[in-house]
């Protein structure tokens, strides 16, 4: 007689926490982030699945879990709901229908939408700056609120004229319109999203794999504020401003996490690691401009009892001694283009690795190449436990005889 989902979805959820626990589980946990694949897989669209997610998403994410069942499972949230984008116009990104082709996964397009001479500003009110000059210079839709005076002017008898000068302006009214428009689809969107992981754990035993989002500081200010070379430039020409910048961001980072595990109850919080890989910056700098403020985010959410999972987005075999000041068995490190032997000798006693199947190799390998690769991954890092087998990066297009291969292989070769 077979498992029911309940009793499917705790062993998922056991044999994950003893890996992150540095355990030795029953067999080596599959948790590959999940992207667009299920789309691919199912000849539906990127675009149909983006603008209709509860129709045509949910279809191909049914057809996934059927099939593969991993021991933690993504739900449709990177199908993002495309009628958002289209209502406040989104400027660093492009999505089907708006600059990429229907069945292309959306597109980061950077910008620098705040500049070098904004430091001491945003340092000093980061709540004003980004409601009155990074919104409205990243959503064209939201221009109106350039017109916002700060929030910080309410105080007391202060409200008497800040309300009006913040409310009154039509500019504003119409940005109000438009993000009230927005808010009804993206409340909708959250609710199906709730609706759909509890499918996965009724319908397949499958827990969600995510609690909350959250970024290294520093890369909340790189990726989507300054940009890569504008705030690599910052390094050298103003580090005592971008330094005090950071450290701004660290409660909002923390908070960021904080707030998503509360509202969904999961403790798993992925921290997407972006500027601070090998190709970006020296070890010195990483030691100073990245690591610091990054760690402090890690060992605050870790004291709220969630579960870190750094989520390296490149290179960072110059960083595995310095991630030994991670918590022990209490975070993860995804690795995508790392040295897993010896990620595995510096790490293995105080974090889960987990990686680094190729997104590459799932893509036009064999499925021999793929149980290949897999093997050698379950017989260094899986040694001993605190391993869980994961792609490079997120899964976009991939044979679906590799992704088979990929879970057959794990689930018969992985047990202890």
């Amino acid at each position: 007689m077979g498992k029911t989902t309940e009793e499917l979805y705790n062993a998922s959820l056991k044999r994950v926490n003893d890996a992150i626990a540095l355990k030795v589980p029953d067999r080596v946990p599959i948790i590959p982030v999940i992207q667009a694949f299920p789309m691919y897989n199912s000849g539906i669209t990127i675009k149909d699945a983006m603008y209709d997610y509860k129709g045509k998403a949910t279809l191909a994410f049914d057809k996934f879990f059927e099939e593969f069942k991993p021991d933690l499972g993504w739900d449709p949230i990177f199908m993002v709901p495309a009628k958002v984008l289209d209502i406040l116009d989104l400027q660093w990104f492009r999505w089907p229908g708006h600059g990429v082709e229907d069945n292309r996964m959306y597109q980061f397009v950077e910008g620098e939408f705040m500049t070098g001479d904004e430091y001491g500003e945003f340092a000093s009110d980061p709540t004003n700056f980004i409601l009155s000059k990074y919104l409205p210079r990243c959503f064209t839709s939201l221009k109106g609120f350039e017109n916002f005076s700060s929030i910080r002017q309410s105080i007391w008898l202060g409200w008497f004229t800040s309300f009006p000068r913040s409310f009154a302006a039509k500019e504003i009214m119409d940005s109000l319109k438009a993000i009230m428009e927005a808010t009804d689809i993206l409340m909708d969107w959250l609710t199906y999203l709730g609706e759909y992981g509890q499918k996965m754990k009724s319908k397949w035993g499958i827990p969600v794999a995510y609690g909350g989002f959250s970024f290294a500081p520093f890369d909340l200010l790189g990726d989507t504020m300054r940009g890569t070379v504008p705030i690599m430039m910052d390094i050298r020409r103003r580090p005592e401003e971008l330094l005090k910048a950071v450290d701004a961001l660290i409660p909002i980072a923390i908070e960021m996490g904080v707030r998503g595990a509360k509202a969904t109850g999961i403790p798993y919080i992925w921290i997407w690691l972006h500027k601070g890989v090998d190709e970006f910056m020296s070890d010195e700098q990483f030691k100073t401009f990245y690591w610091p403020s990054l760690l402090k985010v890690v060992n605050a959410l870790v004291d709220e009892g969630l579960v870190p999972i750094l989520y390296g987005e490149g290179s960072m075999n110059s960083r595995l001694e310095t991630m030994r000041e991670l918590p022990v068995g209490k975070t993860v490190c995804h690795f995508e283009n790392v040295d897993m032997t010896r990620a595995k000798e510096v790490l293995g006693d105080i974090a889960c690795i987990s990686g680094n199947v190729p997104n590459a190799l799932l893509c036009t390998g064999t499925p021999q190449d793929v149980k290949d690769y897999c093997k050698y991954l379950i017989d260094v890092c899986g040694k001993n436990g605190g391993f869980m087998l994961d792609t490079n990066a997120l899964v976009d297009e991939a044979k679906p005889e590799n992704m088979k291969a990929m879970f057959e292989f794990t689930r018969e070769y992985g047990r202890y």
